[in-house]
């Protein structure tokens, strides 16, 4: 159930730290694999500077009738050339806004998971996902 929400739902909130002041914003990823999420970012975005310094992050998704994945984890930034091309090449949307994949703004974010839970509609109690399961 939690990974056909994590397809479903497709646009999670991301939260991080801007020092000691939580910061979430949606983000539309560009690739999931299971629990894997990755996505796109600009290094001039705010973010960029709040995942540097602190890598812990979380990702909520949430349907249209409330059921939640939360997925805690880290972001790394994604340096194989060969994954980034194969990230550009399937989103049009970086290509448009980009025009490069050697352009110096461009950053790929891997959330690696380290803990995934799952809640039905508004039932106030998380249950624990195994991330490879």
């Amino acid at each position: 159930m939690a990974r056909d929400l994590v397809k479903k739902a497709r646009f999670p909130t991301l939260a991080t730290l801007d020092g000691d002041q939580p910061r979430v914003r949606p983000v539309s990823p560009v690739r999931t694999e299971g629990f894997v999420v990755y996505i796109a970012n600009l290094r001039s975005y705010g973010k960029t500077a709040e995942i540097a310094s602190n890598p812990k992050v979380e990702l909520c998704y949430m349907d249209e009738d409330h059921n939640q994945v939360r997925i805690t984890g880290r972001a790394e930034m994604v340096r194989d050339r060969a994954l980034l091309e194969e990230i550009w090449s399937a989103n049009r949307l970086l290509q448009h806004y980009l025009g490069s994949i050697d352009n110096p703004e461009l950053i790929v974010y891997k959330i690696l998971p380290e803990r995934v839970r799952y809640m039905v509609e508004w039932a106030l109690e998380y249950y624990e996902v195994p991330i490879n399961g």
